[in-house]
């Protein structure tokens, strides 16, 4: 396919805006903190930071690090929310804006964060990370969320501190993910996984839960130094489950939000985060040139659901752990600054492919 650069790189600049503005339209919310006004310190918040922020040298005169700096002073001095796995996501893109700026006060902040991690976090049987949220222990949950929201900022801290235990602990939380989520009869990823009763809930092979592995392994295996069997067998396990993506992509280049049920509806930020880990694993060559077209037929379909203002288009609302299929089937659809952050980086993988 042919992607030009005159037309992927205004769409990336609206969707970058576009976030910066998004606030609650009437949904009634679960999360006690609120999950969709871009002015919350929450997952959906951290993720779309981090999109800012990789961004910044495509965003042309709109300046990410300006925007990106203006809401931590503004989150910073209305005061954190209760440490926990969702909170945690945006302490990933301060870390590296504290890195950047030499700021010893933020970089202090992190390291606190990163020890509650090390220390005080809950954890399952087994040493997973428990998949605490605002509101909710989830005792003894592992969730596949887990990884993109807490252990790659602790990975982050570990490279930045030259701290070999936060390295340490962060492969050993994805290799734990990976025994009790990773489904080998599929090559997909379960939702959760929970030691009351030793089961994977509703065996949901959910697709944003899946995306988070998929655009999380290509930026993790990158940021750590990784023993190199370790490095193969998550390379291997990425490319498991990029082939069965592979087997199951809609024809119009997206993927339905249960994966291997075409009943649901199709979703738009798991298609993104699908296809950036996809091009930029094909990129990076982690994964085979012939999973190339995968992603530019999610890149595709991805712009196509680019509204003209930047709203990302057909993105489900932050979904909880099903006891059942239908729970995911009936998740509301609205913009969300996670949705755009995983166009963004799409969008920017497409400017690499651009002519």
């Amino acid at each position: 396919m042919n992607f030009a650069k005159s037309r992927l790189l205004p769409l990336l600049q609206a969707a970058a805006m576009r976030m910066t503005s998004i606030q609650n339209a009437g949904l009634a919310e679960v999360c006690p903190i609120g999950i969709i006004d871009f002015e919350c310190w929450e997952w959906p918040q951290g993720v779309g930071l981090y999109g800012l922020l990789k961004c910044q040298g495509e965003a042309g005169q709109m300046d990410c690090l300006r925007l990106i700096r203006g809401w931590y002073g503004r989150r910073l001095a209305e005061g954190l929310p209760p440490k926990n796995v969702n909170t945690m996501a945006p302490m990933l893109t301060l870390a590296y804006l504290a890195e950047l700026d030499r700021d010893s006060g933020q970089l202090a902040r992190c390291e606190e964060w990163a020890e509650w991690i090390m220390h005080d976090m809950p954890r399952t049987r087994e040493g997973g990370l428990q998949h605490v949220v605002s509101g909710e222990a989830n005792e003894q949950q592992l969730w596949a969320d887990t990884l993109y929201m807490t252990v790659l900022f602790l990975a982050k801290m570990g490279v930045l501190l030259q701290r070999a235990d936060y390295v340490e602990e962060a492969i050993r939380q994805w290799l734990v993910h990976i025994k009790f989520l990773a489904d080998r009869k599929t090559g997909f990823w379960f939702h959760g996984w929970t030691f009351h009763g030793n089961h994977n809930f509703a065996n949901a092979r959910w697709a944003r839960g899946n995306c988070w592995i998929t655009a999380g392994t290509v930026d993790f295996v990158e940021l750590i130094p990784l023993p190199a069997g370790v490095r193969q067998y998550l390379l291997d396990m990425l490319a498991a489950q990029v082939s069965a993506l592979a087997d199951c992509q809609a024809a119009d280049g997206m993927w339905h939000t249960l994966l291997d049920d075409t009943s649901s509806y199709v979703e738009t930020s798991a298609t993104a985060g699908f296809g950036y880990g996809i091009l930029k694993g094909v990129r990076c060559g982690y994964l085979d040139r012939k999973f190339a077209s995968v992603g530019e037929r999610a890149l595709a379909a991805v712009i196509e659901r680019i509204a003209p203002d930047g709203t990302v288009q057909q993105v489900s609302y932050g979904t909880g752990m099903g006891s059942d299929l239908q729970h995911y089937r009936k998740i509301p659809l609205c913009p969300m600054a996670y949705g755009q952050a995983l166009a963004i980086l799409l969008l920017s993988e497409g400017l690499a492919l651009a002519n």
